[in-house]
């Protein structure tokens, strides 16, 4: 197998200049250029008959002539040219804007392919500025790639050609192994490759896209499955002794039968050979944070150190806070390491975890720091952990041996995609929530009821509860959509000029916006104008009220954790969407927000009436970047993908044989990351 790195500059039609182009796109190699694919496809395959043409919707039709283009200047650097196209039986308008070029090239009487949206216009059928071929064109379908100045998809389309020849002149072997190919039906990665950069027609591209999402899919579970094993060593600490009922039977109230499975199934974790690598994921409010005081009581007591790292500062001050109250009486040695802690106070807590005299620190980014030493680390528990990258984790981990890793996380996922989202990790879900836990009641409403809601918030405030109001812009924007800036300004000069009116926004510095929360949680500040930063923070139980401003512009999961963020307390609490968009779809996920407090189910019906949308944001949870496959659109191939990366590692759990060293390959390049974040080898 030849298998060199052949520099891009080397390939027919790159050259120097168009290697620093292609940069920018992100593309470096020959194997990032040959994946780097269309973004869509201008489809001339398929010629539409003018009579056939539905108005508004982009379509190719072959058609003569009628005249040459007429100009018509319109005003100082605006000049269109219009004429008719013709298939003998109907006739479509042609209008184009400001290209002469491109108006004296149509010829009467001439017949040309005619490529773009149609539209209506007084009875009469109209293209503007069409893309235009020669009748005799083989155009088929023509990709579109995401692009920068100085690069056309013309240009990107023959480099492409040039590439995928040296490409396969390397004979590296493709990522599916024979066997797989056949018993999935899949075209041959050549195939597959050549069609998605250049396809005949849309058959032919759906049979080539298949193949490729499925080779990505398989790589990625594969690669996931594998980072499972491969994390696992010999558990250096594993416990001895279950304390757990011990640390259960001296809290004032009952845990809920979820609670107790969860942590009996960390405690059997920690009692085997290899260290537990759970995820614990519960719905806002189910007590995830009790079941981490019972695993790290257990631990202290068996001589274990734990930590608790927490993604920022003033929620790492709760969990601390929390805790410290959870262990009253137990003796174990608590911590709480940030980035606000002075130097001295900071020595003095490194030197008492490295001579083991405190059990349990909790912090943040601070815990990674190379000064910062344990004696006997056992236990790592992450909240949240899509908020660090995998190299973050990893840097704690490294401080002890092998340690067991907990996960926590209130981020509602569908239980279709946790194996994937989470494949390294195993699952534990906390499904009930403690008893006195209450409803939050919910309503959906347009702007009309404002000052009704308004009058409903002071009620609030003034028997000294709290209240949030959500926006989704920052500033003003052009859409129309409330702005935080302008909304809090606003409130506290008119209709909340009496109370005290905080301001939230991802804009912030650091610094500030844990001095607001800070402001928040102590009830300096009364009502909190926020964008959805709060969407994952801190605990603030005297908050009953929760107004999300123009509701529509959220997806269900994150209107929930938005939800979330009242009803932490005794008070009865209430959330408020604002919406003036009650169409059929803005109407049926509003509704769903009123009926259910069901965070999974909630979850489960948001990938399903959002389908492909970005249900993840812009990257899924820490998971290598996905370049053709999407795990919301393509759910049949995911299970068919899991099906097979199961057998294959099965029967080769090390990837060794000759069949699958092409996957083993491909495990490889998606999973290492340029800043060595994870690496299989």
């Amino acid at each position: 197998m030849k298998n060199y790195p052949v520099p891009l500059k080397y390939i027919k039609g790159v050259g120097e200049k168009r290697e620093l182009l292609l940069k920018k796109l992100g593309i470096t190699s020959l194997y990032e250029l040959v994946h780097f694919y269309p973004r869509t496809y201008l489809d001339f395959s398929s010629l539409t008959d003018i009579v056939s043409i539905v108005p508004d919707t982009v379509c190719a039709f072959s058609a003569v002539v009628g005249y040459d283009p007429i100009e018509h200047k319109i005003r100082k650097g605006m000049t269109l040219y219009k004429t008719i196209a013709t298939d003998g039986i109907a006739g479509v308008h042609i209008t184009i804007f400001n290209s002469k070029y491109l108006a004296d090239s149509l010829k009467q009487g001439q017949e040309y392919i005619f490529y773009g949206k149609v539209t209506a216009q007084n009875g009469s059928l109209e293209m503007a500025n069409p893309i235009v071929e020669a009748a005799e064109s083989d155009c088929g379908m023509r990709p579109v790639y995401p692009l920068t100045a100085g690069l056309t998809s013309k240009i990107l389309s023959k480099i492409m050609a040039n590439a995928l020849t040296v490409y396969f002149e390397q004979n590296i072997p493709a990522p599916v192994p024979d066997s797989v190919r056949t018993r999935y039906n899949l075209a041959h990665e050549q195939f597959a490759l050549r069609t998605v950069h250049s396809p005949k027609n849309a058959g032919d591209l759906a049979v080539a896209k298949r193949s490729l999402i499925f080779e990505e899919l398989l790589t990625l579970q594969t690669g996931m499955r594998r980072l499972k094993s491969h994390s696992r060593g010999k558990a250096s600490l594993k416990i001895q002794d279950d304390f757990s009922g011990e640390f259960i039977s001296s809290l004032p109230f009952t845990l809920t039968k979820a609670q107790e499975r969860v942590i009996s199934e960390c405690i059997r974790d920690m009692q085997s050979d290899r260290p537990m690598n759970r995820l614990v994921q519960g719905d806002v409010g189910s007590g995830k944070t009790v079941v981490a005081a019972a695993l790290i009581f257990t631990a202290a007591k068996n001589g274990m150190q734990s930590a608790l790292m927490a993604p920022t500062e003033i929620l790492a001050r709760q969990h601390y806070e929390t805790l410290t109250k959870l262990t009253e009486g137990s003796e174990i040695g608590i911590e709480l390491l940030t980035g606000s802690v002075t130097a001295k106070n900071k020595r003095e807590i490194k030197e008492r975890l490295k001579s083991g005299a405190s059990q349990l620190v909790v912090g943040t980014h601070a815990l990674l720091t190379d000064d910062t030493e344990f004696q006997r680390l056992g236990l790592i528990v992450t909240d949240e952990q899509h908020r660090f990258g995998v190299n973050q984790r990893g840097t704690l981990s490294s401080k002890g041996s092998n340690p067991h890793t907990l996960v926590m996380s209130a981020t509602p996922i569908p239980r279709t995609l946790s194996l994937i989202i989470y494949g390294d990790l195993d699952i534990s879900i906390i499904d009930e929530l403690p008893k006195g836990r209450q409803k939050i009641s919910t309503y959906a409403v347009d702007t009309s009821y404002r000052k009704r809601i308004y009058a409903f918030i002071k009620k609030h405030l003034d028997t000294g509860l709290q209240a949030y109001i959500v926006c989704p812009a920052v500033e003003e924007s052009e859409n129309g959509v409330a702005s935080a800036v302008q909304y809090a300004e606003e409130l506290s000069k008119k209709e909340f000029a009496d109370y005290k009116v905080g301001l939230l926004h991802g804009k912030m510095k650091g610094k500030d916006k844990e001095a607001v929360m800070s402001d928040f949680a102590s009830g300096e500040i009364q009502l909190l104008v926020s964008t959805t930063v709060i969407e994952v923070g801190v605990d603030v139980p005297n908050a009953a009220v929760m107004v999300i401003e123009n509701a529509e512009s959220f997806g269900l999961s994150q209107l929930h954790q938005l939800r979330g963020r009242v009803g932490r307390g005794i008070a009865k609490s209430y959330c408020v969407l604002i919406s003036d968009n009650m169409s059929e779809g803005v109407k049926s996920r509003l509704d769903i927000m009123c009926r259910t407090n069901d965070g999974f189910a909630i979850a489960d019906k948001d990938l399903e009436l959002r389908g492909p949308g970005d249900f993840f944001g812009e990257r899924q949870h820490g998971l290598p970047e996905l370049k053709i496959a999407s795990l919301t659109e393509n759910m049949d191939i995911v299970r068919e993908t899991a099906e097979a990366s199961e057998a294959i590692l099965k029967d080769d759990p090390m990837l060794k044989k000759e069949e699958n060293l092409g996957l083993r390959l491909a495990v490889r390049r998606l999973f290492y990351d340029k800043n060595k974040h994870i690496s299989l080898n």
